[in-house]
């Protein structure tokens, strides 16, 4: 597999299916680009213009090889940190940044505990998460930032007020769906 691999592509399916996401990560994170990255652009540029969010301290939750670093980047944006065991290399060459080696058992673990962002975007990521995991992850993101834009191809994850957060809008832009969630008064 290419620098360009489509994890929506068929043949990636294979891949997650036969060595799961991680495997596919684990061998394949160093050169990794998301295919989708203009449209990923897009939704993010729509959103971010249509909502009143603060980013003074940004996470960017999963980041791949920098997308949404970049179009962050792009809107003046410059306190970003991203998480993301498995593609640090790539983020490294594309941003000039550090990546995290955080994996999501370990957020839904308590590892973000005590750190506060002003906003979390997770771009690609969340709708691979295990469904039993999502809530710990959920609610443990609740507790480091007020509000989170989960960027998707598909329409899930949905995540629930039980879980800390509340939908306040969603987009679609290009195929791709920018969903901005806020914590709820009421986890």
């Amino acid at each position: 597999m290419g620098s360009n691999s489509d994890p929506d592509n068929p043949s990636i399916r294979s891949v997650y299916e036969q060595h799961g996401v991680r495997g596919f990560y684990e061998q394949h994170g160093e050169a990794y680009r998301n295919p989708h990255e203009s449209a990923i652009r897009l939704a993010l540029h729509a959103g971010l213009s249509r909502w009143s969010l603060d980013m003074s301290r940004v996470l960017d939750l999963a980041c791949g090889s920098g997308e949404v670093t970049l179009a962050l980047q792009e809107l003046g944006c410059t306190n970003i940190v991203g998480i993301d065991p498995y593609t640090a290399e790539a983020y490294r060459a594309r941003t000039g940044r550090l990546a995290e080696p955080f994996t999501f058992e370990q957020i839904s673990e308590g590892a973000l505990e005590g750190r506060r962002y002003s906003l979390i975007v997770c771009s690609y990521a969340l709708h691979l998460l295990a469904a039993s995991r999502l809530p710990l992850v959920a609610y443990q993101l609740q507790r480091i930032a007020p509000a989170l834009i989960i960027l998707t191809p598909h329409k899930r994850p949905q995540l629930r007020e039980a879980w800390g957060w509340q939908l306040q809008d969603e987009i679609l832009v290009a195929r791709v769906r920018a969903r901005l969630y806020r914590v709820s008064a009421n986890p």
